[in-house]
């Protein structure tokens, strides 16, 4: 029940801060296109996304992404633009999550491939959703879909990778937080090697 409570709480945080990234870049105006297609633009809506999915888990990490929805849906009022962002974040940490789950037991290995496979499955769900939601919505011809997703997948890539990247940079200080606050409870006294070191410290999902 504490678990449970603790993991609703930090939830319910980093989905407040998800809301708070979205509507301050927005009406602040600090969003950067994507100089070869400006429609696209950069933020850091996914990285509390992608911090709860390493603190919480994939639901907490769902969660949060449906959080950017109902943000993104409330502040615009755009179905689609609101609907394709959470599908791009949520298909991020799902290439995570998958990584977690073989529990790889060299952290470098385990960042590194979850990078890798997080940005990989963000590029394909997303061509295939502008592929099949574009011609119908916004009437651009699949010709033109194709054309540009090069251009739209380089998009996602850096977009994914600062996600990515900024994720795990404020997990790894959370954690090392948590462990130093640890130590100084036990009165600075060395923890046995099973709690100091972790082959995997990131959750399984």
């Amino acid at each position: 029940m504490k678990k449970d409570a603790k993991t609703i709480a930090g939830t319910a945080i980093l989905g407040a801060l998800v809301i708070v990234f979205d509507y301050s870049m927005k009406f602040s105006h600090l969003k950067i296109p994507f100089p070869w297609l400006p429609y696209l633009k950069f933020d850091f809506t996914g990285i509390p996304i992608v911090l709860s999915l390493l603190l919480f888990g994939l639901t907490p990490g769902a969660t949060t992404s449906a959080v950017a929805f109902l943000a993104i849906l409330t502040r615009s009022g755009d179905l689609i633009g609101a609907s394709m962002k959470a599908l791009a974040e949520f298909s991020t940490i799902l290439g995570i999550a998958f990584i977690h789950r073989l529990l790889i037991k060299s952290e470098k290995l385990a960042k590194a491939s979850s990078l890798i496979l997080g940005v990989t499955l963000r590029i394909t769900v997303m061509f295939c959703a502008n592929l099949i939601i574009l011609p119908i919505y916004h009437k651009i011809p699949q010709t033109v879909v194709i054309a540009t997703s090069p251009l739209t997948a380089a998009f996602n890539a850096i977009q994914g990778t600062i996600s990515i990247l900024l994720g795990y940079l404020l997990y790894d200080i959370i954690v090392r937080r948590i462990s130093s606050r640890i130590s100084s409870a036990h009165g600075k006294k060395k923890l046995p090697s099973n709690t100091t070191k972790q082959t995997n410290p990131y959750p399984s999902t």
